[in-house]
């Protein structure tokens, strides 16, 4: 595997690319393939392995790629399409992030419902001592109705932890589950209308822009809490900001933003909103499981050309 370049993004965690610089011969660059590599570097590499984005024309910078091997679950910053038709692999890192995502959803849901962060900033700033209790929070998460946005792989982890907490949970996916019981909706708002809790499991990409829009949270409701783990760009952030301003849902907790690591001014100073820095599966454990995948994807497809866990549209190209 030695003589096999590889290309890796220094945004891959130290364990990431101290594996793959022991498993293959591996250049490292910074954001842009095209500019900061030049055309004789890029000639001969073979597996990009990185988390980000790769477009057709860093794929056409690269005239030996066979394989892209992403680390994470989403991959809408691949272009899938052109790809396929260039003949390239596309992988990503499915399950070994699930536990820790759906643990994050609903760590940020009772931070939400329950307000930890401001009791927590209320005690250290000495005002216990000074005013007395923490008010009481106006939300509980008894008797919650949740919907799930998206159903897959974190969705399901998440409902099993909802229904744990003895919430009702429905959703809303493309298309109906046949494997479940759980109630379906066949419209975004139609769900956010039937339930007070909404948690967005779902990739983003050009299907999911702004689909938690204006209309969606006001059916959502005064008493309505919103919780992103997906993809920022599933909500429409200046709607969002206008539903918590104005009354029209209750609050919000959010992991993932539109503009990442930009977080508009208006959600930072917001009482009522919970905000992490993109962090569901940041652990140490969970991220060297999801490099050591990414590291198996690459070394299964240069040994069989079968990797472990391609994407669904090279699923259904290479069934």
């Amino acid at each position: 595997m030695k003589t096999i370049r590889v290309l890796a993004n220094s945004r891959l965690n130290p364990d990431t690319l101290a594996t793959l610089k022991e498993t293959f011969d591996v250049t490292v660059f910074d954001r842009n393939i095209r500019d900061e590599l030049s055309a004789e570097v890029r000639g001969g590499i073979q597996g990009v392995a990185l988390f980000g984005a790769v477009d057709a024309d860093a794929m056409d910078s690269l005239p030996d790629l066979e394989i892209i091997s992403h680390f994470g679950v989403g991959y809408d910053g691949i272009d899938t399409a052109a790809a396929l038709e260039r003949g390239i692999m596309v992988t990503n890192t499915p399950d070994v992030l699930t536990e820790e995502v759906a643990d994050t959803a609903l760590g940020l849901l009772l931070n939400t419902v329950r307000e930890l962060p401001r009791a927590e900033a209320y005690l250290r700033a000495g005002q216990w001592k000074a005013k007395g209790s923490y008010p009481l929070t106006q939300a509980t998460l008894r008797g919650r109705r949740a919907g799930i946005l998206g159903l897959g792989r974190i969705g399901m982890a998440i409902a099993r932890r909802l229904e744990a907490f003895g919430l009702s949970v429905a959703y809303h996916n493309r298309r109906r589950r046949d494997d479940i019981g759980y109630d379906y909706y066949p419209s975004l708002v139609e769900l956010a209308g039937a339930v007070d809790t909404l948690i967005i499991a779902a990739p983003g990409g050009a299907e999911t822009d702004k689909a938690v829009n204006a209309e969606v949270l006001r059916a959502l409701g005064p008493d309505g809490i919103l919780v992103n783990i997906g993809r920022g760009t599933i909500v429409d952030e200046p709607a969002l900001v206008e539903a918590l301003e104005s009354g029209t849902i209750r609050a919000a907790g959010l992991d993932v933003f539109a503009n990442e690591p930009n977080v508009p001014e208006e959600l930072l100073s917001l009482p009522n909103v919970v905000l992490t820095p993109h962090v569901a599966s940041a652990s140490r454990a969970t991220r060297r499981a999801m490099g050591q995948l990414v590291v198996d994807n690459l070394k299964s497809w240069f040994e069989t050309r079968k990797p472990l866990t391609p994407v669904a549209e090279m699923r259904e190209e290479y069934r």
